[in-house]
């Protein structure tokens, strides 16, 4: 074979291959938006015109919590030391509106969501939130993982530093409904098939003390419950009696079988609609 049918050839194969390869994704614009999806499969950052949240100010019986996770998050803003949070506890108290409604109470953030299936691209994601000069809160809601998973690992790394350590410019937050995030089940399973079964239980159990700031939501009282329903109703002007609003509002949390800030939202919600009033 010629040497100018051999060029000819490798030409052909390179273009063979160059088109067989996808493009690259495109380069994040940071100033598109204030949030943004992360898509790992497609390794993209894609903006959030519109976050949905609640005003910190309608954020009722957690003011404890609040409190701690503002200052945490003012001082990341700042450039200061701070610490990753997980928010565990029972469903429904506000644990990932409390962190959205932060990020809107701090000018400058940007906030990422990643999808708990996506946890294993996060030393990915962090790639390239690191060069970008905004400061990022992540946030991973209903974090937990099942039996035979191992993308806890790139959490771990990820919390631990590795060898490049956590980007300075990058915060991560979780919301958990289990303290420890692994299931009791995914815990025994390790400790019945590992040939060191006491280590390999104590890296999975340990996963959670990775994250410097703990906070617990717990189920709320009545009293707690009504304050959320008369903060809403106020805040939107609902125009009820306070006896019907607290009997309904009862009434709505008996059917549900609970209490919690996302009933209080729920019920208010539905009253608000039955009374043509926007809450948007």
């Amino acid at each position: 074979m010629t040497s100018k049918k051999l060029i000819a050839r490798l030409d052909t194969l390179i273009a063979l291959l160059e088109r067989a390869v996808p493009p690259a994704p495109p380069e994040p614009d940071f100033a598109a938006a204030e949030a943004f999806m992360w898509h790992a499969a497609a390794h993209h950052l894609a903006p959030v015109p519109k976050v949905s949240r609640v005003d910190i100010g309608l954020l009722k019986g957690i003011d404890a919590n609040r409190d701690r996770l503002m200052d945490n998050t003012e001082r990341f803003a700042k450039g200061l030391p701070a610490n990753n949070a997980l928010l565990w506890g029972a469903r429904g108290m506000g644990k990932s509106s409390l962190v959205k409604a932060i990020h809107a109470a701090i000018p400058g953030l940007k906030l990422v969501e990643i999808h708990r299936e996506d946890i294993f691209s996060l030393p990915e994601l962090m790639g390239i939130l690191r060069p970008a000069a905004h400061r990022f809160v992540i946030l991973c809601d209903d974090l937990s993982f099942d039996p035979g998973e191992t993308s806890y690992k790139s959490l771990k790394a990820v919390l631990d530093g590795g060898v490049e350590g956590r980007p300075d410019n990058v915060i991560f937050y979780a919301t958990s409904n289990r303290r420890h995030i692994l299931s009791r089940d995914m815990v025994e399973n390790e400790r019945g098939t590992a040939i060191n079964p006491g280590d390999a239980v104590e890296e999975k159990v340990s996963l959670s003390d990775r994250f410097g700031l703990w906070l617990g939501f717990h189920r709320c009282s009545q009293d707690e419950y009504l304050a959320m329903v008369n903060g809403y109703a106020e805040a939107f002007d609902l125009g009820i009696d306070e006896g019907d609003l607290r009997r309904d509002a009862l009434e709505w949390a008996t059917t549900r079988g609970s209490r919690s800030g996302r009933v209080a939202w729920q019920f208010v919600q539905d009253l608000a609609g039955r009374k043509g009033i926007h809450t948007a």
